[in-house]
């Protein structure tokens, strides 16, 4: 094939890559906590009119910057208050990795490590997943990796005073965005990576091309301004945003999110398939030194996810995708990897693939047994919906690494790369879509459904003794809180007379109102009902009862 017939293949598969990247948004309904959560908070900036103060259920939300809350703000002013909208930030600036990270390694590497490295981000589990889902942890990942790549390529030995300049302000730059999407974590990885890469290399020359004057007041201008308005607006910000939210989550169990020291171990492996196995052969690679550079991308790029998972690692709060950060990094150095490979055994690609062959022949018998992991909340009857899903996932897999495996052994590295890397994508996709045949238990929109014709702007509507993050998205209203406070109660103590403490307050509200409507799990409606309060039974589900007055 000549050079202009493989371009054009290769944009051929870009845009087949983007219409299943982008195409599949809309389809699952968002699910609680963290979709709901992220999906409301925009939709209540449109609402008020309030694009300084983030506030969830009307109350104020502290816990977060607001760079995500505005995109997804500005996309439902464009386009409308959808799921796909409400997703699209997380799936754009994923995608943008991905072109950020393969653009990096060409640049770095050569064409071959970009291409790879591009494909193994692009179908790696974690990433895949994440980048599918309404939660801040794509966008703080895409900002913080653009940072580290900005960083390499200002670095690196060929680069020329005004690249080393360019390149990092562009840095700096997102380190700002970073700050602004997650917090002070947008700072704190990058210089420790940075501290501990001048020592293990005892080279601290690098430190004089960081420009830092010109990249403080860079950082500065675009991050200060809301951090001041925000703060001036609420006196209570700056103690909650930086004290609570960074120092006690990260030193206390205050979250309730804590795991033991090795957590991430299973994380990554399973979020790095199906690069599962390069993995290892990459870090000895990039553990060694190039005698002939001075400044050592890979050894910095292995530092980088070492600090990540590091970091999370001892920290007392824990979620899968807060080490999503390292994995374009950890891409890079795979693709980098697997370049130098095909060129010295193009064969030796297929010891890669056949791990993965036996993981889907693995998961392909194991997928039925997910109807064990039903509960009274999620009955048997979803997860058997979930089952063809996870058979079809299993089976992709498998097919995509057979076919690497086929390429490999005929010594075709770039048809073996693509073909386990449209397995894996596929993979996760199908995992993910399957997700909806749960959304019954796990979202509120079929519940809401059912009665958001009969609800009215003016009534009354109580979250009694729960709070489903999804219902005020589908409602299209916020809801009166009774008796829960979680997360919102930093800003029920700011703003007091919007919550309802307990159930005998609730139900004198009740009983006074011509009308009203009311969410409750089934112990609280048993509860109320054995009470005698009045009310009728308009819409339930394996979670959630709603009932109405009168």
């Amino acid at each position: 094939m000549t050079t202009r017939g493989k371009s054009g293949m290769l944009l051929l598969l870009l845009a087949i890559f983007a219409a299943l990247w982008f195409g599949t948004l809309e389809y699952r309904k968002l699910i609680k906590p963290d979709e709901g959560r992220y999906a409301e908070i925009p939709r209540e900036m449109v609402a008020s009119g309030d694009w300084l103060t983030p506030r969830l259920n009307d109350i104020k939300y502290f816990e977060k910057p607001a760079l995500q809350y505005w995109a997804t703000a500005t996309a439902y002013v464009l386009f409308g208050e959808h799921q796909w909208t409400a997703r699209l930030w997380s799936a754009l600036t994923g995608f943008l990795g991905i072109l950020v990270t393969g653009f990096a390694v060409r640049r770095l590497w050569g064409g071959a490590a970009g291409l790879y490295a591009a494909c193994v981000l692009g179908s790696s589990l974690l990433w895949v997943m994440i980048g599918h889902v309404n939660t801040l942890d794509m966008g703080v990942s895409f900002f913080l990796s653009s940072a580290v790549f900005g960083f390499v390529l200002a670095q690196r030995d060929d680069a020329t005073p005004r690249e080393n300049r360019n390149w990092m302000w562009l840095t700096w730059l997102a380190l700002a965005l970073s700050v602004l999407s997650k917090g002070l974590i947008g700072l704190v990885l990058p210089f420790a990576t940075l501290l501990g890469y001048s020592l293990w290399q005892r080279d601290f020359t690098l430190w004089r091309r960081l420009h830092l004057l010109s990249g403080l007041a860079l950082l500065l201008a675009v991050t200060a301004p809301w951090f001041i308005a925000v703060s001036l607006a609420n006196p209570e910000f700056a103690r909650f945003f930086f004290i609570h939210e960074h120092f006690e989550r990260f030193l206390t169990k205050v979250h309730g999110r804590y795991q033991p020291v090795w957590y991430f171990l299973p994380v990554l492996l399973a979020g790095m398939l199906p690069w599962l196995t390069a993995i290892f052969a990459m870090a000895r690679r990039s553990f060694q030194r190039d005698p002939h550079s001075r400044f050592q991308p890979r050894r910095f790029l292995l530092l980088w996810c070492l600090v990540v998972f590091g970091f999370f690692s001892v920290s007392d709060s824990k979620l899968a995708s807060y080490i999503l950060p390292l994995f374009p990094a950890l891409a890079a150095l795979i693709g980098v990897y697997l370049a130098e490979l095909s060129q010295r055994d193009a064969r030796a690609l297929r010891w890669h693939a056949l791990p993965i062959i036996a993981l889907a022949v693995l998961c392909l018998l194991l997928a039925p047994q997910a109807v064990e992991m039903s509960s009274p909340e999620v009955p048997q009857e979803l997860y058997a919906d979930y089952v063809p899903w996870l058979l079809g996932a299993s089976a992709t897999l498998l097919v995509g690494a057979l076919a690497a495996f086929c390429f490999a052994w005929f010594a075709r590295p770039l048809p073996s790369v693509l073909s386990l890397a449209f397995g894996g994508m596929l993979f996760a996709q199908l995992i993910l879509l399957g997700l909806d045949t749960l959304a019954p238990a796990n979202s509120a929109y079929r519940i809401v459904e059912r009665i958001r014709d009969q609800v009215k702007p003016d009534v009354p509507f109580f979250s009694v003794n729960t709070y489903d993050q999804t219902l005020p998205f589908y409602l299209k209203r916020t809801v009166t809180l009774v008796g829960y406070k979680d997360e919102l109660g930093f800003g029920i103590e700011h703003e007091p007379h919007k919550f309802i403490p307990d159930l005998a307050s609730f139900e004198k509200i009740w009983r006074a109102a011509p009308q009203a409507w009311a969410l409750m799990g089934p112990d609280t409606y048993q509860q109320l009902l054995a009470a005698g309060l009045p009310m009728h039974l308009a819409a339930q589900d394996t979670r959630r009862i709603i009932v109405r007055k009168p």
